[in-house]
């Protein structure tokens, strides 16, 4: 299986953790990714914020790259994913824009790409089946609160991905490693990533929210498809614990670390050295040396 595999910028800052254990869950389950020579920025979040060409034609300027590819595009970053739907149905329904695009970019783009979450291609086109056969260290008794945000599964009729209200892909992949994905009521709360610098007041206050009704729910850990999502969650628990003096200590760990644990990969390969709040309770519990 071959893809077009667009990494997004965090890739090579905050979330180098949900790049290489990305790349090392798909090497394990046979999945070339190919990345296009070449990709730019796709705008997330703030292109979309100033200007409504702006934020298509940046997606554009890498969907043609693929679209040259002859390859399905694939992104794991959920903020890279929604960007790229919202612009792919943009430019396929509205003239106007698909005009100025081509003007911004300097080349005609029809919208054309299938743009997959890798998410997807794992439930697609591998299957559940065929994950669960490959685990060789089941999650066992980890229980894992799934946290899907809010551009992973909305808007619906753009990204046509999952129930947007509750949603089950993160939660069927877990069950797939032998963990329990355990039932919460806030798995599509907003965890203020757009608001991470200029309102951190607002962001201290949604993921003390999310993060204590984890907490109260029982999670070992909240397993997150997106970069901003995990250094909110993540990073802010020091925020908290100042403000408030709740010490929460619950590891933000991306569904493909957890993924590549259960298949057998080091979590050092899978980038758990990485995490502001260590993951040693999930690494103790599936048996693996915090080193290995």
């Amino acid at each position: 299986m071959k893809y077009a595999y667009y990494p997004g910028c965090s890739a090579e800052s905050t979330a180098r953790d949900m790049h290489q254990s990305t790349l090392a869950v798909a090497a394990a389950l046979g999945i070339e990714m190919i990345e296009p020579k070449g990709w730019t920025c796709c705008g997330a979040t703030a292109g979309h914020q100033t200007d409504r060409v702006l934020a298509a034609a940046l997606p554009a300027a890498n969907l043609v790259k693929i679209k040259d590819m002859g390859l399905d595009c694939v992104v794991n970053c959920a903020a890279c994913y929604n960007r790229m739907k919202v612009a792919n149905h943009e430019i396929a329904t509205e003239s106007e824009i698909r005009s100025s695009v081509c003007d911004a970019i300097g080349r005609d783009y029809d919208g054309s790409v299938k743009i997959r979450h890798f998410i997807e291609v794992l439930l697609e086109d591998i299957g559940l089946e065929k994950i669960s056969s490959a685990i060789k260290q089941p999650l066992k008794s980890l229980k894992v609160a799934c946290y899907y945000g809010c551009l992973l599964v909305r808007p619906p009729k753009v990204v046509n991905f999952d129930d947007p209200e509750n949603p089950k892909s993160l939660d069927k992949l877990v069950k797939a490693a032998g963990g329990e994905a355990i039932e919460w009521p806030y798995k599509v709360e907003c965890c203020g990533g757009g608001l991470s610098l200029s309102r951190t007041d607002v962001v201290v206050n949604l993921t003390d929210t999310i993060l204590g009704m984890a907490k109260s729910s029982g999670a070992d850990c909240i397993a997150v498809s997106c970069p901003m999502c995990q250094v909110n969650l993540d990073l802010r628990q020091q925020d908290i614990k100042k403000e408030t003096g709740r010490d929460y200590q619950i590891p933000i760990v991306y569904i493909t670390q957890l993924l590549g644990l259960g298949l057998g990969i080091s979590s050092k390969k899978l980038g758990f050295n990485k995490l502001m709040v260590p993951a040693s309770n999930v690494l103790e519990k599936v048996e693996v040396s915090s080193n290995g």
